[in-house]
Parts: structure tokens; C-alpha cells; sequence
């Protein structure tokens, strides 16, 4: 009997599953062919992914575009009730606002269609282009209140900048007022701080992708953007990009920080930094399915706080659900890693 067939009291949500539209990898290939966007990483990522020959990268590019049988079909062999769906990395953040906001509609309008035609198998989330916040703020509030879409994905970086800057600040209120989460997804690296991971090949998923992320976590929290924002949902995948393993250091380093003024971006906050995970931020396991990773987040952040993810088409493996599936909890704990938390956090209601 395959894991797929194997019954079980709950269902399997996995919650950061990539998809992209076909007209934006068409944008992306002018842009690589006329070198408009001049970003290492972009070059790197999607370059590699869409003018390879090599099988496994034209594979994931396939992948990426279906949301239709051929996923609902990969979903079924490897017992995946359900996906919410995300543009993926890079998404609108290497594109300037008007070519952004033309792709963030476009992807939305097929999201929320994608989603009516197959209810009970996808949700998605949100897209903007971050360069114009007022357009940014409108186009979330469509998705969510006209189109069904269940939060906003954030892949990483806004071509170099981080959403802890306050112009950001009006569509985190209106993520706020619309009671929906934020979902920061990594990217490569900013130029700014590319190259040492770029020369040595670890630029990508291997590394660079969560040292990237990681820090726009941390800066999140410490720059307290959670405090002037109190109810903002914060979810991040691969296990908190290696925050939960730091927690201890983190808040005992930046109490030492706060006290001596070495830093004035280091302010005071309202609790420690770690303890925002349980108030704020859900993590989830997406290309993490190593169960001492996921026993260790648990018991740090609280099992309440962790949910599932596969991270498909990336990392797309069978066995890894079966890997998940076997972790050393109850059915009633599988039940709210697998579904009960990710209903909660995105209000899912199929």
C-alpha cells in the first residue's frame, strides 16, 4: 500500500507549493536575453532553471505552470490533500512597478480561478508589486476581499530593500486589517550580499536562500516591526531559515545590545526576540523533512507553531511525506501538523 492510500484521521496541507504563469517566465527570458535586470542572483536562479537542457531543471519549470491535472496527479501519488500556492521566487521583485503590478494581477486573476475550479485541492495566496505601495495595498485588498486569495507571498528581498522599511509599513496595516498572513519565501541573494555565496556555488537553495531570508527575519523582529503591528501573521518555511537553532543567542546578544547603545537601530521591543514565534510567526517544514530538525523546532517554537510543507515542485519526493508522516507524535499531533494549523492560519474553509 503506498502512502497515498493509506488511511489516516487527517488530511495532508502543504502549505508553500510554487506555481508560476507561463507569461512571466516569458518576461523573465527578455529579460535575461537583453540583460535588463542586473542581478546576480536573478541571472543565476532563473537562468539556470529556464535555459538549461539538463531534464531535472525543465522538469520543475513544467511543473511550475500546471496547476491542473499533472499536479493534482503528483498530489495524489504522494498523498497531498491539498497545496496553497504561491508565485514563486523571484516573482514580482526583481521587476519595476508596472511590469510587477502586470504580473502580480495576472497571477492572481489565474490564481483565484485555479482555486473556484478545484476547491477542495488548492488555495492561494496573493501577489503585489512592492514597488508602488499605494497600488500594492489596493491589489492585496482585491485579492483577498474579491478573488479569495488567503495572504500575501513575500520572496524575500524587494530588489534589495527589506519590508522592515517603513514605506512598507501601509501594506503590512492592510494585511493587518484583513486578518490574512504574510508569507516570507526566500530568493538569491541582494548583489549586496551575493558574491562570497555566489563564487563558491552556494548562492541557491544549498545556503544562500536561507541566509538571505534568515536575516530578513531577524530584521523583521528587531527592527519591531511586530510591535508596530501586533496582529500581523508571519509564516516562513525550511524551519525558520535556521532562527529556532539561534534563539537562545539572539535575545541574550540583543539584550546586551539594547543595553549598551552600541547600535541605534537596536531599540528596545516588547518581549525577546524569540518570543515572537509564538505570537507572530509559524514556521513550516517546507525542504525540511529531517525529523530531529523538526522534533528540535517543535520543542522550541511549540508544536502549535509548526506546520507542514513540501515545497513543491523543488523538492518533490514521496517518501519525504512518508518521512513527516512517521514522526514520533500522536494522531492527534499529525492531525495539527498536517491540517488543523495551516486551517487556522489561512483560514481555509473547503
Amino acid at each position: 500500500m503506498s502512502i497515498a492510500d493509506e488511511p489516516r484521521p487527517y488530511l495532508r496541507i502543504a502549505t508553500e507549493e510554487a506555481w508560476a504563469p507561463p507569461e512571466m517566465f516569458d518576461l523573465y527570458r527578455r529579460h535575461l536575453s537583453d540583460g535588463t535586470i542586473r542581478d546576480i542572483g536573478f541571472s543565476s536562479l532563473v537562468g539556470y532553471f529556464l535555459g538549461s537542457s539538463h531534464p531535472q531543471p525543465r522538469a520543475v519549470v513544467e511543473r511550475l505552470q500546471d496547476a491542473a491535472e499533472g499536479r493534482i496527479a503528483d498530489m495524489d501519488a504522494s498523498g497531498i490533500d491539498h497545496q496553497v500556492l504561491a508565485l514563486t521566487a523571484p516573482g514580482t521583485q526583481v521587476l519595476d512597478a508596472e511590469e510587477g503590478m502586470g504580473v502580480a494581477r495576472l497571477a492572481n486573476d489565474r490564481l483565484s480561478a485555479i482555486c473556484r475550479a478545484n476547491p477542495t485541492r488548492f488555495s492561494a495566496l496573493a501577489a503585489v508589486s512592492y514597488e508602488d505601495v499605494d497600488a500594492a495595498v489596493a491589489e492585496v485588498r482585491r485579492a483577498v476581499t474579491e478573488l479569495g486569495l488567503k495572504g500575501l507571498i513575500l520572496n524575500d528581498h524587494i530588489r534589495g530593500s527589506h519590508i522592515d522599511h517603513p514605506r512598507f509599513a501601509p501594506i503590512l496595516a492592510e494585511l493587518e486589517a484583513l486578518d490574512v498572513p504574510l508569507y516570507l519565501h526566500p530568493n538569491t541573494p541582494p548583489d549586496s550580499m551575493i558574491q562570497p555565496y555566489h563564487e563558491a556555488g552556494l548562492d541557491g537553495a544549498v545556503y544562500g536562500f536561507g541566509a538571505s531570508a534568515g536575516l530578513h527575519l531577524l530584521r523583521i523582529i528587531t527592527s519591531g516591526v511586530l510591535d508596530r503591528h501586533p496582529n500581523l501573521r508571519l509564516v516562513v518555511g525550511h524551519l525558520g531559515e535556521g532562527l529556532p537553532f539561534w534563539l537562545h543567542r539572539i535575545d541574550h546578544m540583543h539584550a546586551k545590545q539594547v543595553a549598551s547603545g552600541r547600535y541605534e537601530q537596536i531599540k528596545p521591543l516588547r518581549q525577546r526576540p524569540s518570543e515572537y514565534f509564538s505570537t507572530n510567526i509559524w514556521l513550516t517544514t517546507s525542504g525540511m523533512p529531517w525529523a530531529p530538525a523538526i522534533m528540535f523546532t517543535r520543542d522550541v517554537v511549540g508544536a502549535d507553531r509548526v506546520m507542514y510543507a513540501m515545497d513543491y515542485p523543488y523538492q518533490f519526493d514521496a517518501a519525504e511525506v512518508a518521512a513527516q508522516d512517521a514522526l514520533p507524535i500522536s494522531d492527534e499531533e499529525k492531525a495539527a501538523f498536517f491540517e488543523l494549523i495551516a486551517r487556522r492560519v489561512f483560514a481555509l474553509d473547503f
